[in-house]
Protein backbone atom coordinates (compact mmCIF):
# COMPACT_ATOMS: atom_id res chain seq x y z
CA UNK A 1 0.00 0.00 0.00
CA UNK A 2 1.28 3.36 -0.84
CA UNK A 3 1.84 5.83 1.77
CA UNK A 4 1.70 9.43 1.37
CA UNK A 5 4.58 12.29 3.40
CA UNK A 6 3.88 15.58 3.39
CA UNK A 7 6.89 18.53 4.33
CA UNK A 8 4.66 18.86 7.78
CA UNK A 9 5.56 17.91 11.52
CA UNK A 10 4.19 14.23 11.76
CA UNK A 11 1.03 14.48 14.17
CA UNK A 12 -0.51 11.12 13.50
CA UNK A 13 -0.43 8.55 16.41
CA UNK A 14 0.15 5.87 13.91
CA UNK A 15 3.85 7.58 13.76
CA UNK A 16 4.15 8.05 17.38
CA UNK A 17 5.71 5.02 19.44
CA UNK A 18 5.88 4.95 23.15
CA UNK A 19 9.18 2.94 24.52
CA UNK A 20 9.72 2.66 28.11
CA UNK A 21 10.94 0.36 31.05
CA UNK A 22 14.33 1.92 30.22
CA UNK A 23 17.33 1.00 32.39
CA UNK A 24 18.03 4.34 34.83
CA UNK A 25 22.23 3.64 34.15
CA UNK A 26 22.84 5.19 31.60
CA UNK A 27 21.50 8.46 31.83
CA UNK A 28 19.36 10.42 29.57
CA UNK A 29 21.86 11.42 26.84
CA UNK A 30 23.23 8.07 26.71
CA UNK A 31 19.63 6.55 26.04
CA UNK A 32 18.78 9.23 23.49
CA UNK A 33 21.80 8.07 20.92
CA UNK A 34 21.07 4.46 21.63
CA UNK A 35 17.60 5.08 20.71
CA UNK A 36 18.62 7.04 17.90
CA UNK A 37 20.73 4.53 16.25
CA UNK A 38 18.00 1.19 16.70
CA UNK A 39 15.07 2.85 15.60
CA UNK A 40 16.68 5.00 12.82
CA UNK A 41 17.46 1.82 11.16
CA UNK A 42 13.59 1.22 10.54
CA UNK A 43 13.08 4.54 8.79
CA UNK A 44 13.63 8.45 9.14
CA UNK A 45 13.09 9.85 12.99
CA UNK A 46 11.62 13.06 13.52
CA UNK A 47 12.40 12.96 16.66
CA UNK A 48 13.59 11.36 19.94
CA UNK A 49 12.78 12.64 23.31
CA UNK A 50 13.62 11.13 26.69
CA UNK A 51 12.13 11.91 30.04
CA UNK A 52 12.54 10.25 33.65
CA UNK A 53 9.85 8.44 35.10
CA UNK A 54 7.39 9.70 37.69
CA UNK A 55 8.70 9.85 41.59
CA UNK A 56 6.22 7.33 42.14
CA UNK A 57 7.24 5.20 40.39
CA UNK A 58 10.50 2.38 39.42
CA UNK A 59 13.58 5.06 38.88
CA UNK A 60 14.12 5.11 34.91
CA UNK A 61 13.01 6.53 31.77
CA UNK A 62 10.63 6.25 28.94
CA UNK A 63 10.92 7.70 25.38
CA UNK A 64 8.79 9.11 22.77
CA UNK A 65 9.76 8.42 19.57
CA UNK A 66 8.44 10.20 16.05
CA UNK A 67 8.89 8.62 12.55
CA UNK A 68 7.70 10.45 9.95
CA UNK A 69 6.38 7.83 8.17
CA UNK A 70 3.34 5.69 10.09
CA UNK A 71 4.78 1.75 7.74
CA UNK A 72 8.35 2.43 9.33
CA UNK A 73 6.75 3.04 13.04
CA UNK A 74 5.22 -0.15 12.63
CA UNK A 75 7.55 -2.42 11.87
CA UNK A 76 10.08 -0.53 14.20
CA UNK A 77 7.08 -1.70 17.11
CA UNK A 78 6.79 -5.32 16.32
CA UNK A 79 10.50 -5.77 15.68
CA UNK A 80 11.65 -4.11 19.06
CA UNK A 81 9.00 -4.84 21.28
CA UNK A 82 9.79 -7.07 24.45
CA UNK A 83 13.54 -7.17 23.01
CA UNK A 84 16.93 -5.96 25.10
CA UNK A 85 17.72 -4.10 22.44
CA UNK A 86 20.57 -1.88 24.15
CA UNK A 87 19.98 -2.90 27.83
CA UNK A 88 20.23 -6.40 29.99
CA UNK A 89 16.51 -6.04 30.54
CA UNK A 90 13.84 -6.18 27.82
CA UNK A 91 12.13 -2.85 26.81
CA UNK A 92 8.68 -2.34 25.82
CA UNK A 93 7.22 -0.77 22.60
CA UNK A 94 3.74 0.31 21.56
CA UNK A 95 2.05 2.55 19.25
CA UNK A 96 0.36 5.77 20.55
CA UNK A 97 -2.99 6.50 20.02
CA UNK A 98 -4.80 9.96 20.47
CA UNK A 99 -7.51 10.34 23.29
CA UNK A 100 -8.92 13.27 22.29
CA UNK A 101 -10.49 13.67 19.19
CA UNK A 102 -10.58 17.40 18.22
CA UNK A 103 -8.67 18.54 15.32
CA UNK A 104 -4.91 19.22 15.68
CA UNK A 105 -3.81 21.86 13.14
CA UNK A 106 -0.97 21.26 10.65
CA UNK A 107 2.53 22.94 10.94
CA UNK A 108 5.51 22.93 8.74
CA UNK A 109 8.58 21.68 8.61
CA UNK A 110 11.33 23.59 9.19
CA UNK A 111 13.36 24.59 6.19
CA UNK A 112 16.33 21.59 8.18
CA UNK A 113 13.61 19.60 8.19
CA UNK A 114 12.51 19.76 4.92
CA UNK A 115 16.00 19.09 3.37
CA UNK A 116 16.68 16.08 5.91
CA UNK A 117 13.12 14.62 4.47
CA UNK A 118 14.18 15.08 1.07
CA UNK A 119 17.89 13.73 0.75
CA UNK A 120 16.34 10.39 2.60
CA UNK A 121 13.47 10.15 0.09
CA UNK A 122 14.31 11.47 -2.98
CA UNK A 123 18.67 11.70 -2.51
CA UNK A 124 21.10 14.20 -2.34
CA UNK A 125 21.02 15.11 -5.60
CA UNK A 126 17.46 14.57 -5.99
CA UNK A 127 16.90 17.96 -5.97
CA UNK A 128 18.10 21.47 -6.03
CA UNK A 129 17.24 24.96 -4.83
CA UNK A 130 17.28 28.09 -7.30
CA UNK A 131 16.97 31.52 -5.44
CA UNK A 132 14.98 33.69 -7.68
CA UNK A 133 14.78 36.96 -5.54
CA UNK A 134 16.72 38.20 -2.60
CA UNK A 135 15.45 41.88 -2.32
CA UNK A 136 15.72 43.80 1.11
CA UNK A 137 11.77 45.72 1.56
CA UNK A 138 11.48 49.45 2.54
CA UNK A 139 13.13 50.30 5.87
CA UNK A 140 9.99 51.50 8.56
CA UNK A 141 9.90 52.03 11.71
CA UNK A 142 8.41 50.87 14.69
CA UNK A 143 6.93 52.82 17.75
CA UNK A 144 7.54 50.94 21.14
CA UNK A 145 5.40 50.82 23.94
CA UNK A 146 6.49 54.05 26.24
CA UNK A 147 4.25 57.23 27.02
CA UNK A 148 4.24 59.74 24.81
CA UNK A 149 6.75 61.98 26.09
CA UNK A 150 9.59 59.22 26.07
CA UNK A 151 8.06 57.76 22.68
CA UNK A 152 10.72 56.59 20.12
CA UNK A 153 11.32 53.96 17.28
CA UNK A 154 13.87 51.19 16.32
CA UNK A 155 14.30 50.20 13.09
CA UNK A 156 13.77 46.95 11.42
CA UNK A 157 15.63 45.34 8.46
CA UNK A 158 13.36 43.78 6.48
CA UNK A 159 13.97 41.14 3.41
CA UNK A 160 11.78 39.29 0.67
CA UNK A 161 12.99 35.83 -0.89
CA UNK A 162 11.15 33.94 -3.67
CA UNK A 163 12.94 30.88 -4.68
CA UNK A 164 12.41 27.67 -6.65
CA UNK A 165 12.92 23.98 -5.56
CA UNK A 166 13.64 21.58 -8.54
CA UNK A 167 13.15 18.05 -8.84
CA UNK A 168 14.55 17.19 -12.07
CA UNK A 169 13.84 13.09 -11.79
CA UNK A 170 10.33 14.28 -11.49
CA UNK A 171 9.88 17.20 -14.04
CA UNK A 172 8.94 18.92 -11.06
CA UNK A 173 9.28 22.68 -9.86
CA UNK A 174 7.73 24.11 -6.71
CA UNK A 175 8.05 27.76 -5.91
CA UNK A 176 7.73 29.60 -2.31
CA UNK A 177 8.08 33.02 -0.44
CA UNK A 178 9.36 34.05 2.83
CA UNK A 179 9.78 37.36 4.93
CA UNK A 180 12.13 38.09 7.67
CA UNK A 181 12.40 40.92 9.99
CA UNK A 182 15.16 41.80 12.61
CA UNK A 183 15.32 45.21 14.51
CA UNK A 184 18.47 47.49 14.64
CA UNK A 185 19.73 49.26 17.74
CA UNK A 186 20.98 52.41 17.85
CA UNK A 187 24.31 51.55 19.14
CA UNK A 188 24.85 49.08 16.92
CA UNK A 189 28.15 49.69 14.57
CA UNK A 190 29.03 48.42 11.15
CA UNK A 191 29.83 44.87 11.91
CA UNK A 192 26.98 43.96 14.25
CA UNK A 193 24.43 45.62 11.08
CA UNK A 194 26.40 43.44 8.69
CA UNK A 195 26.13 40.24 11.03
CA UNK A 196 22.20 41.08 11.48
CA UNK A 197 22.13 41.50 7.71
CA UNK A 198 23.29 38.24 6.62
CA UNK A 199 21.06 36.85 9.32
CA UNK A 200 18.12 38.27 8.25
CA UNK A 201 18.66 37.16 4.26
CA UNK A 202 19.71 33.57 5.88
CA UNK A 203 16.12 33.34 7.05
CA UNK A 204 14.37 34.74 4.52
CA UNK A 205 15.73 32.17 2.34
CA UNK A 206 14.65 29.57 4.98
CA UNK A 207 11.45 30.46 4.95
CA UNK A 208 11.07 30.73 1.12
CA UNK A 209 12.49 26.98 0.79
CA UNK A 210 9.98 25.67 3.87
CA UNK A 211 7.18 27.20 1.80
CA UNK A 212 8.44 25.07 -1.48
CA UNK A 213 8.30 21.81 0.14
CA UNK A 214 4.82 23.06 1.72
CA UNK A 215 3.37 22.53 -2.11
CA UNK A 216 5.08 19.03 -2.54
CA UNK A 217 3.84 15.54 -1.47
CA UNK A 218 5.82 12.63 -1.88
CA UNK A 219 4.03 8.83 -2.56
CA UNK A 220 6.29 6.00 -0.96
CA UNK A 221 5.41 2.72 -1.94
CA UNK A 222 6.39 -0.85 -0.41
CA UNK A 223 9.32 -1.10 -3.14
CA UNK A 224 10.65 1.94 -1.81
CA UNK A 225 9.56 3.95 -5.01
CA UNK A 226 8.87 7.43 -4.73
CA UNK A 227 6.67 9.30 -6.48
CA UNK A 228 5.47 13.15 -6.15
CA UNK A 229 2.86 15.59 -6.76
CA UNK A 230 3.12 18.96 -6.88
CA UNK A 231 -0.26 20.51 -4.82
CA UNK A 232 -0.15 24.26 -5.25
CA UNK A 233 -2.15 26.32 -2.45
CA UNK A 234 -5.16 28.62 -2.45
CA UNK A 235 -3.69 32.66 -4.29
CA UNK A 236 -0.53 30.44 -4.98
CA UNK A 237 -0.58 31.87 -8.64
CA UNK A 238 -0.08 34.90 -7.97
CA UNK A 239 2.62 34.61 -5.55
CA UNK A 240 4.60 32.73 -8.47
CA UNK A 241 4.94 35.99 -10.34
CA UNK A 242 5.90 37.91 -7.33
CA UNK A 243 4.18 40.92 -8.49
CA UNK A 244 3.23 42.42 -4.88
CA UNK A 245 5.51 41.83 -2.50
CA UNK A 246 3.63 43.59 0.17
CA UNK A 247 0.92 40.78 0.06
CA UNK A 248 3.52 37.74 0.69
CA UNK A 249 2.22 36.00 3.47
CA UNK A 250 3.92 37.21 6.72
CA UNK A 251 4.65 34.46 9.09
CA UNK A 252 6.76 34.30 12.35
CA UNK A 253 9.68 31.99 11.87
CA UNK A 254 8.52 30.10 15.49
CA UNK A 255 5.58 29.67 13.82
CA UNK A 256 6.72 26.17 12.48
CA UNK A 257 8.23 24.94 15.58
CA UNK A 258 4.60 25.78 17.85
CA UNK A 259 3.98 21.65 17.02
CA UNK A 260 6.75 20.44 17.44
CA UNK A 261 5.84 19.95 21.69
CA UNK A 262 2.82 17.77 22.19
CA UNK A 263 0.69 17.10 25.32
CA UNK A 264 1.84 13.51 26.13
CA UNK A 265 -1.65 13.82 28.04
CA UNK A 266 -3.65 13.67 24.34
CA UNK A 267 -1.84 9.98 24.06
CA UNK A 268 -2.60 6.43 25.24
CA UNK A 269 -1.23 3.50 24.65
CA UNK A 270 -2.39 0.69 22.11
CA UNK A 271 -0.06 -2.16 22.57
CA UNK A 272 -0.34 -5.19 19.54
Amino acid sequence: MAEVLSFTVPSGSDKTLFVWELSPGPGAEALHHSLFTVFSQFGLLYSVRVFPNAPEVTPGFYAIIKFYSARDAYRAQKACDQKQLFQESAVKVCLCTRRKMHQYPIYPLSSFKCQELANYYLGFNGWSKRIIMLQKLSDFKVKQNTSPAKSSARQSLKYFCALEVVLPAYECRSRGAGIAEEYLEQQEGPFEFLMKKKKTQKLAIQKALSDAFQKLLMVVLESGKVAVEYRPTEGDSAAEEFKDLVQVSDVSWNQSYQGEEECLSDFSLDEE
